[in-house]
């Protein structure tokens, strides 16, 4: 490992070390999600009998599989990511460890701002892998192109092939055109940092390298020049690496990618079907506003998209749906589904995580200062 390797690792380690994932970071968005979830019943509330909504969906043999199918439905997600972590290691990562890198990941999602997103520490996870901290950095940025590829290429097909009054229609007409002016410039937003990763790690990264060199420079950002050059540095040397690999490559983390969002995206049919037989006809525009719907929870300000989502879904799917309490029920399905459980099995693996990262910083710490290790991890 090089020494600026060294440096970075034992920099984001020792952060990690400092300030560990709290208790609170956990708890805000669970509390901005219930908070909204309730003011919503009670604003449906006033407009309908919310028992006698309850009541009415009914969990049959066959919406318990719809569920049971919503859940493989995010195995295939998971499934995707993983496959896309080993080819991205050359397999040098087993499926257990691409699991773990994948959980941490998808748990810091949950735990950040959505523009954030759990990439931020991904070289973090990955370097605890055994992968060295600078290829696990390339290797995040290398993530986050084939996501921000796959929406560049999907979402104009996808807008294409359905009508627009079927992909924006919602329950109002001031929602419907809010949410299609706000996917247009999400998806500009997408187009222009796509060309940015693009021209850093593929084709010129040099120039992006002296653009962030001369941000860095700036008074008011002196506080984060370090990392901003960082990310220079890491552009180039991810540019050198990316330009061996072949076509096969790049075509099967590409569709490791495209299985992973589209799976996320199935879950929201499964429950459809569940629960709401009669909307077999709007499979794919149920499909078609998933990619939606995830473009604008992009550049949500709050941890995993807490509260937005919920909102988001029940007005979105409205129209589709017979009435708001059932829309809302099934956003909290889709919650605990594709956001709720990830915190739960993260609250599990995150505390193993770090306890195995300290014992094995510190050992490395005794080795190179030479004292014995005194630690019982």
């Amino acid at each position: 490992m090089s020494d600026n390797g060294n440096a970075a690792e034992e920099i984001s380690t020792k952060g990690l070390k400092k300030r560990p994932i709290s208790f609170w970071k956990v708890l805000l968005p669970v509390a901005i999600g219930l908070a909204v979830i309730v003011l919503m019943f009670l604003y449906d509330a006033r407009k309908e009998n919310l028992k006698v909504v309850w009541d009415s969906i009914h969990f049959t043999p066959w919406s318990v599989f719809c569920i049971f199918l919503a859940v493989l439905c995010m195995c295939g997600r998971d499934f995707g990511l993983i496959w896309r972590f080993r080819e991205l290691t050359n397999n040098s990562l087993s499926w257990k460890q691409a699991w773990e890198v994948d959980m941490l990941c998808e748990f810091t999602n949950c735990i950040t701002p959505s523009a954030v997103g759990g990439s931020s520490l991904g070289p973090v996870f990955l370097n605890s892998e055994g992968i060295e901290f600078g290829k696990a950095t390339t290797l995040m940025l290398t993530t986050l192109f084939m996501d921000e590829l796959f929406f560049l290429l999907s979402c104009p097909v996808v807008v294409l092939l359905t009508p627009s009054d079927q992909i924006f229609q919602a329950t109002g007409a001031a929602f419907s055109h809010g949410i299609k002016y706000t996917f247009w410039v999400i998806y500009a937003l997408i187009t222009a940092w796509t060309f940015i990763l693009f021209t850093g790690i593929i084709w010129k990264p040099m120039w992006i390298q002296k653009v962030l060199n001369g941000i860095a420079s700036w008074r008011w950002l002196r506080k984060w020049s370090e990392s901003i050059r960082g990310l220079g540095m890491n552009m180039i040397a991810t540019s050198e690496e990316l330009k061996t690999k072949s076509f096969w490559f790049w075509l099967r983390v590409f569709i490791g990618t495209a299985l992973a969002w589209t799976a996320r995206y199935f879950v929201v049919n499964a429950l459809f079907l569940g629960f709401l037989p009669g909307t077999d006809r709007y499979q794919w525009d149920i499909l078609a506003r998933q990619f939606v719907i995830w473009v604008v929870l992009m550049v949500s300000p709050t941890p995993g998209g807490s509260g937005l989502s919920e909102w988001l879904f029940s007005n979105y799917y409205g129209d589709l749906v017979s009435t708001a309490g059932i829309a809302l029920i099934m956003a909290i399905l889709w919650r605990l589904i594709t956001y709720y459980l990830y915190m739960l099995i993260g609250c599990i693996v995150v505390p193993a995580w770090l306890r195995d990262t300290y014992a094995k910083y510190r050992a490395r710490m005794e080795r190179n200062s030479g004292q014995p290790s005194t630690t019982s991890d």
